[in-house]
């Protein structure tokens, strides 16, 4: 019994390297990379799909639910850390950092109110698992379809120590999560809470060939 932890497809905006709206779709691309992610967890015993509220995760997730038969529950504070007045611009028009820790985007979210809003998140995602998982006489597990920037920010702050977080970053000194990869996280829980986690799969895209793989992109997320 297990958290997977699911990146959406490629979109547009990914493609094109430009800041994204909420209702941005897949690109064509995408939906054959949320296809072969469906194919790949057809056999998985999914027992729920939470996913954010964009539409880039919700094509994804839905094409998780055609083969698994999984309930699917839109949680918005799954939801990308918001640029605010900065969606819709192209990154090469930007002659700064968006991503600088200092930085607070005009109608957007700062980076402490982001990951205080993932940190909130995945506190009800483990109550989640342990009320409705833990104690199943059934493997199943929960899969969770979010976005790159929230899977770092688990990753690199809460899921990871830092001599493992270290390992496992590239050479920017982030855990990098390309479209559809899938991490497993597996909960120690004591006392009706969990207590430790491991991760026996981080960011995998075995099901991708190289017709659908993404792109490398050093800047990961959004």
């Amino acid at each position: 019994m297990a958290i997977l932890l699911i990146r959406h497809g490629e979109t547009p905006g990914n493609r094109d390297r430009i800041i994204q709206f909420p209702d941005t779709p897949l690109s064509e691309r995408g939906l054959e990379q949320a296809a072969r992610l469906g194919q790949r967890l057809a056999s998985e015993p999914i027992g729920e799909i939470w996913v954010s509220d964009h539409a880039r995760a919700r094509m994804t997730a839905e094409a998780v639910e055609r083969t698994t038969g999984a309930p699917l529950r839109v949680v918005e504070a799954l939801a990308e850390r918001n640029l605010g007045a900065l969606r819709g611009t192209p990154y090469s028009e930007l002659d700064f950092d968006p991503f600088a820790l200092d930085y607070v985007p005009p109608e957007g979210e700062s980076w402490a109110a982001f990951h205080d809003r993932v940190d909130r998140v995945w506190a009800e995602v483990e109550r989640h698992w342990v009320e409705h998982f833990a104690a199943r006489a059934e493997a199943a597990h929960l899969a969770v379809v979010t976005h790159g920037l929230v899977l770092r920010s688990l990753f690199e702050r809460r899921l990871f120590a830092p001599p493992e977080r270290d390992r496992h970053a590239n050479e920017h000194g982030q855990i990098a999560v390309a479209n559809t990869a899938v991490s497993i996280v597996e909960p120690r829980h004591e006392g009706g809470r969990i207590v430790a986690h491991q991760i026996p799969l981080l960011a995998c895209v075995a099901h991708l060939d190289e017709a659908t793989a993404p792109r490398a992109n050093p800047n990961v997320g959004m």
